[in-house]
């Protein structure tokens, strides 16, 4: 049973690593987090949050410890490339898959645990998130580790057992590590599914058992000083970012243009459980069959759909907010395992039968997307043909067809073939054929253009028209982002070390501004482009005073 556990966790770590160092920094949120992150280690002050001079506390601390630990462990500094920020997601996946596998263990047995934790390391949420260095694959881990400690004290309860003492423990702290890196998800997701099994059971007396006095304290334990601390270094600011702004805006209307109406999940959920979302919804249909007589069935259940339902109320929509409620239903994907086949298979009932089938094209969809992507997107946006993605193609299409199976049962060798097959098309898309994609890497063009041409050790580069947060990671916190005019001010300040990065379309607007003093501009080089947060095709300039 140990060995199952070393497993999933070796397993999910290989499942991620391809893409860590390969990959560049992903605008805009990751940069954002990876930049922060940089100045703590810049400054010494892991107190506040920054973004250059402006406070980011739209997140709480507990991601910008773990990444910072994860700096001081690379003996790098300030200069640690990207992977090592990524160490701590692909740490939380392979956290996040160990506790499923112990979850589902406790709950349905060995081959259960073990084929819930291949499913977590392997569908494309967690595969994305691993690799994304952001707050979304640590709270996966905490949100896991709580839940599979709430599910062992509720079935204890209603089997009249007694409840190991560790697991209080064990929930009362992944809730605390849990509200430092992403505020109240993790109790959210916690509390409506506790909230929906008393709904059903009326009893909520197995809560009693959760050690409630003693967990509060542990929870206050864990958040209490540094709220203290940044309450009293921001005067207040961050309860009025976090809650007042970043929070309540979300529940209250669409946030950063992603407002979305309720069944936006549903749409996503064949590409972010791919490619188990069509299994997993078979051996949750099952399940809603039987899970009158059933407790662990009815744990599961609620862990997955109320918190589903919620986010599709809230108006701000990302794709991976529900992913914490994933392991539910990989955890029943292991259920079906246990049961003799003419139970596990079946019939459904005439609507199941039709969700069945609609998740089934979203499978057939989803696989040939992403064997399209693979083959296309170099051909599209990098104008060449990458022999990398026959490959990866030929993976996904084998990986959909081993998805798609007669049965709702899937033995645990298929499990594992299609996790492998998950494996190899993820490896290949985001450590090989992503960073491939020459032309949508702006940010790491401009590094390399300023290397080329520095001429002083104190050069600052002031950017007009690209300003995404990864040109300040890459480039150095001091970036300069401003307008045309403010490109032209700053080489003037510092003529001899300074460099400007404009569009080549302002050049004659920026020599006209050099011209009032006397100056002119010298392009050193040219970097072409998409920006693919913008969308935005881009030909920039990057310039220096004329000696």
């Amino acid at each position: 049973m140990n060995r199952n556990y070393i497993l999933l966790f070796l397993f999910s770590i290989v499942m991620t690593v391809s893409g860590l160092a390969s990959l560049p920094p992903v605008d805009r949120d990751e940069s954002r987090f990876v930049q922060a992150t940089k100045q703590m280690v810049e400054t010494g002050d892991y107190v506040d949050i920054r973004l250059q001079d402006v406070t980011r506390y739209k997140k709480p601390i507990g991601i910008y410890w773990l990444q910072s630990a994860a700096v001081a462990l690379s003996g790098e500094g300030a200069a640690a490339p990207i992977w090592v920020y990524r160490l701590v997601s692909m740490l939380g996946i392979a956290i996040a898959v160990v506790g499923i596998g112990w979850t589902g263990t406790k709950l349905f047995g060995a081959n259960a645990g073990l084929a819930a934790g291949l499913i977590m390391a392997a569908i494309f949420a967690t595969a994305f998130e691993g690799r994304d260095a952001k707050t979304d694959a640590m709270l996966l881990a905490c949100c896991v580790m709580a839940q599979g400690a709430l599910a062992q004290v509720y079935l204890a309860a209603k089997r009249n057992e007694p409840v190991p003492g560790h697991l209080p423990w064990i929930f009362w702290i992944a809730q605390g590590l849990g509200i430092l890196i992403k505020g109240p998800v993790s109790p959210l997701l916690s509390l409506l599914t506790a909230a929906a099994l008393v709904a059903f059971d009326r009893d909520w007396r197995w809560l009693l058992k959760m050690k409630l006095a003693r967990g509060v304290a542990i929870v206050l334990a864990i958040v209490l000083p540094w709220l203290i601390l940044i309450t009293w270094k921001s005067g207040g600011a961050f309860f009025q970012e976090a809650v007042g702004k970043d929070m309540l805006n979300k529940v209250a209307q669409g946030e950063e243009s992603h407002g979305l109406p309720p069944g936006f999940y549903m749409l996503t959920y064949s590409l972010f459980m791919w490619p188990f979302g069509l299994i997993a919804v078979g051996a949750g249909l099952q399940a809603i069959n039987r899970f009158w007589d059933d407790p662990r069935l009815r744990f599961c259940l609620a862990w997955y759909i109320p918190f589903w339902l919620v986010f599709e109320a809230i108006p701000t929509k990302l794709p991976h907010y529900v992913m914490p409620a994933y392991p539910g239903m990989a955890l029943l994907i292991g259920w079906l395992l246990t049961l003799p086949a003419d139970q596990a298979n079946a019939p459904l009932r005439r609507w199941q039968t039709w969700l069945w089938w609609a998740t089934a094209f979203g499978v057939v969809v989803v696989s040939i997307g992403l064997a399209v992507v693979c083959v296309g997107a170099p051909i599209y946006l990098a104008k060449t043909f990458f022999w990398w993605s026959i490959p990866a193609a030929i993976a996904a299409l084998v990986t959909g067809y081993l998805a798609f199976p007669r049965q709702l049962q899937v033995p645990l060798a298929r499990i594992a073939a299609i996790a492998v097959g998950a494996g190899i098309t993820f490896s290949l898309l985001f450590g090989v054929i992503a960073p491939s994609l020459k032309p949508i890497w702006l940010s790491p063009a401009v590094k390399a253009a300023v290397d080329a041409n520095r001429l002083c050790d104190t050069t600052v580069l002031a950017s007009a028209r690209f300003e995404e947060p990864s040109l300040i990671f890459l480039v150095g916190t001091k970036t300069v982002l401003t307008d045309v005019e403010g490109v032209a001010r700053h080489l003037l300040t510092d003529p001899s070390c300074a460099l400007g990065l404009a569009p080549i379309k302002d050049e004659q607007k920026l020599a006209d501004v050099l011209a009032t003093q006397g100056k002119s501009a010298k392009r050193l080089t040219e970097i072409d482009g998409i920006n693919y947060s913008s969308g935005d095709r881009l030909s920039l300039g990057l310039y220096r005073v004329a000696p």
